[in-house]
């Protein structure tokens, strides 16, 4: 007697997938051609901070106007600013650049509600992405230090990519700073408790790495006090892609 079995062909309830060949090939000469537009415009610029936060956030918004000061704050200093080039707090950091006179990029990305770069980038500094990963790269590798405002899922995935860099060693250490202790000390009140203290996911000095301030002139403090004594005058790229 033939023995039943209830073994189940592998994928058998499964939608047959359609796969275009030659397509995943193709796509990587887009991505190169992005990663090398990158390196040419970004090896020519001064000194830079990258700024995160919310495409929402209306000028009228108290942070707005916290990033616009930021930017002149941060070009007093001789930092130029990178964005991600679209409105909100990314014209706020852009504006108070272009208003200082240093550099402002753009690193700009189609998005349903974020079309097209904010007025205040210069013109050869703005650089256009259809990869979010490949605009991260440049967002990492041409910044001296980090400022992080209130913002959403976005900002939330530039913030913990840079963190888990610098603890993993991938990158060269810089600051991290997070503005708006209303909109960020719950955040880090659960890191300590929660992720630390309850399940030891991180350790004690991860917590070191995000201070959390709500003003321009102590955010750029951490970010120069982190710079002074420095044997070397001369800022370079944050990692090389070997």
């Amino acid at each position: 007697m033939k023995e039943k079995t209830n073994k189940k062909v592998v994928g058998q309830n499964m939608k047959q997938w359609t796969r275009i060949k030659g397509e995943n090939s193709w796509t990587m000469f887009k991505v190169i051609a992005e990663l090398v537009e990158g390196f040419e415009k970004l090896n020519k610029i001064d000194p830079c901070v990258s700024i995160f936060g919310s495409a929402r956030t209306k000028p009228d918004n108290k942070y707005y106007k916290l990033a616009v000061e930021m930017g002149q704050k941060l070009a007093d200093e001789g930092f130029g600013v990178i964005t991600g080039g679209g409105p909100g707090i990314m014209e706020a950091g852009n504006k108070g650049a272009k208003i200082a006179g240093v550099s402002s990029v753009g690193l700009n990305i189609d998005l349903p509600f974020e079309q097209g770069h904010n007025p205040y980038i210069d013109i050869d500094k703005v650089l256009n992405y259809r990869y979010f990963f490949v605009r991260k790269v440049m967002f990492v590798k041409y910044a001296q230090g980090f400022i992080v405002m209130p913002g959403g899922m976005g900002t939330m995935d530039e913030l913990f990519e840079v963190l888990t860099l610098i603890q993993t060693e991938k990158i060269t250490k810089v600051p991290v700073v997070l503005v708006g202790s209303d909109f960020w000390a719950g955040m880090k009140d659960w890191m300590k408790n929660v992720m630390y203290e309850e399940f030891g996911n991180i350790s004690e000095k991860d917590l070191d790495l995000i201070p959390i301030v709500d003003t321009a002139d102590d955010a750029v403090k951490i970010i120069c006090d982190f710079y002074k004594g420095e044997d070397s005058g001369e800022l370079a790229p944050n990692y090389d892609l070997e």
